[in-house]
């Protein structure tokens, strides 16, 4: 498919300049195709996904053809979703920025219902909505479509999906016959056919190839990890590639909830989104993230779809998607803009390796297996970072207050070599952890014959002991769990007694235990995937 600079599509000034604003210069392959045939007035089937481009595909023909005297909606553009309708109609006020005079609302439930009505009593020349809001609006007769030039369907299979067909072949028969029809749908399945059948004339129709669905930019691999090493994972991955803004892709949303609440008690500023959170919540959200206030957005397919934000630089499938259109979506949200992304996916078992497959016969890419760093590159890599900040901390001055500490740490007897030593190990005592857990951890043979010699040792006296490690526990008060249940499924699971248990904090979806170090293994496998209390539970070293 050729792609077109814009300055080669017979646009107005104003376009051209808002175009170059947004900083395009390259039209995509579905806005060469589509844009000069929307112009010559024709029909349109555009079979395109998520990150292509298709909003300006069809956003700058309607206004190429608006006239704004005309004090009438001219062009009507269904979403299936309220986060996309915002989207689409935030990227066409964009395109819009120097036509003067020219009306955009998006009209779509969970906002009241007033509100669009007085702003619709006002000249608006492209309306973009849920289809259920657009039939409020025309049973209240506040929206009047008998003089609409062009009708867009955008993600038309989706709302299908959803059970909007009825809605949309309603609204279609209040738009005149003589208009536009544009139709944007990923996959082309008999309803959609039908519909094209039905409700357009003649269309052309224009289709984004496999092999163009993924963007070049976005470097993909997968990693093979246990389900209670993934957020972990998430972590180091952050830590090695420094990111700052990503999107973790989960399939249910009270998934989306566990995982926010674990990367938040993980420190990262982390939020849920999904279908139930109100609408101003999901605003709230979305602003914040765009604004980097939020840096990890934990979400579902359903609730991502709308979600436009140019900086995303990594996507993670932390459950891979269901089917392999959804994957095309969830790591268009990374690599924008001619941006690189980074596409990550967290395979465990051979389901998920058989849904791997899939995914590469349909992108038509091969995703490798991708290895973490060992314990020893991560410190190496930390020393490196920490190195990079001391020099730009001394370049920057203004340290002689802190050097003067220095003195007074001497006059408690500490050197300055102990004090450097034991501020390095402040900083990096967690990495070195790491490092020596795989040759520290004695076998089952060596836990056994050590068993019981903490007998002597009340619990939640190795609070802090050196032979103690905090685990991170997925149970917590909302599954009325005591710390005694705690103790006793732990104890009675992996076999080992009760006072090699130490201190145990409990919260609302999760908790934090502490077992001896000399039976962190068996803990490990005894304990995760099996229940305590009539709760499945994942057990797992906490960061």
């Amino acid at each position: 498919m050729k792609q077109l600079n814009f300055t080669e599509l017979s646009l107005s000034s104003e376009t051209q300049k808002a175009v170059s604003d947004m900083g395009f210069v390259e039209a995509t392959p579905i806005q060469s195709e589509a844009i000069p045939v929307l112009l010559e007035g024709h029909d349109v089937i555009g079979q395109a996904q998520t990150g292509t481009g298709k909003t300006a595909a069809f956003g700058i023909p309607i206004l190429e053809l608006i006239d704004v005297r005309d004090k009438v909606t001219s062009a009507l553009i269904m979403c299936p979703t309220r986060e996309l309708a915002v989207q689409v109609s935030q990227e066409i006020k964009k395109l819009a920025k120097y036509k003067k005079g020219i009306a955009v609302l998006a009209v779509y439930g969970g906002e009241q219902i007033q509100k669009q009505i007085n702003a619709l009593k006002r000249p608006v020349h492209v309306v973009v909505g849920t289809p259920g809001r657009i039939m409020d609006h025309l049973d209240r007769r506040t929206l009047d479509l008998s003089h609409l030039k062009m009708v867009v369907l955008d993600e038309a299979d989706e709302m299908l999906n959803m059970g909007f067909r009825e809605d949309m072949e309603s609204i279609l028969k209040h738009a005149p016959k003589e208009r536009q029809t544009v139709l944007f749908s990923a996959t082309m399945p008999k309803p959609i056919l039908e519909l094209t059948k039905k409700f357009q004339n003649h269309p052309k129709h224009i289709k984004v190839t496999k092999s163009e669905l993924t963007v070049a930019a976005i470097e993909q691999g997968y990693y093979d990890v246990k389900v209670s090493q993934k957020a972990e994972v998430v972590s180091q991955l952050i830590e090695q590639y420094a990111l700052k803004l990503m999107l973790v892709f989960c399939n249910t949303k009270r998934k989306t909830d566990e995982i926010t609440e674990i990367f938040q008690q993980m420190g990262y500023k982390a939020e849920a989104i999904h279908g139930d959170l109100r609408q101003n919540q999901r605003n709230n959200v979305l602003s914040r993230f765009k604004r980097g206030d939020v840096n990890i957005l934990v979400a579902t397919d359903v609730a991502a779809r709308g979600i436009d934000v140019e900086n995303v630089e990594a996507v993670f499938n932390f459950d891979l998607p269901l089917d392999a259109e959804n994957y095309v979506h969830r790591i268009g949200r990374t690599g924008r803009a001619g941006k690189s992304g980074k596409a990550f996916s967290f395979v465990t078992g051979r389901n998920d390796m058989a849904k791997l497959r899939d995914i590469e016969d349909y992108t038509k890419v091969k995703i490798e297996r991708q290895h973490l760093p060992s314990g020893k590159d991560r410190v190496a890599l930390a020393k490196t970072k920490l190195a990079e900040r001391l020099k730009v901390l001394i370049e920057e001055g203004d340290i002689d207050q802190y050097e003067a500490m220095i003195a007074d740490f001497k006059q408690e007897g500490i050197n300055l070599h102990q004090l450097t030593a034991a501020l390095l190990k402040l900083q990096f005592a967690p990495l070195m952890t790491s490092v020596k857990e795989t040759r520290e951890y004695p076998t089952e043979r060596e836990s056994n014959n050590d068993r019981g010699k903490g007998k002597k040792q009340g619990r939640g006296k190795h609070s802090g002991e050196a032979n103690m490690v905090r685990l991170f526990l997925s149970i917590g008060k909302k599954d009325k769990i005591s710390k005694g249940d705690i103790v006793g499924g732990i104890s009675g699971l992996a076999g080992i007694d009760s006072s090699n248990i130490g201190l145990i904090d409990i919260y609302d979806k999760f908790s934090f235990v502490e077992v001896d170090t000399h039976f962190l293994n068996k803990v490990l496998s005894k304990v995760n995937g099996n229940k305590i209390k009539s709760r499945k539970v994942s057990i797992e070293i906490a960061r």
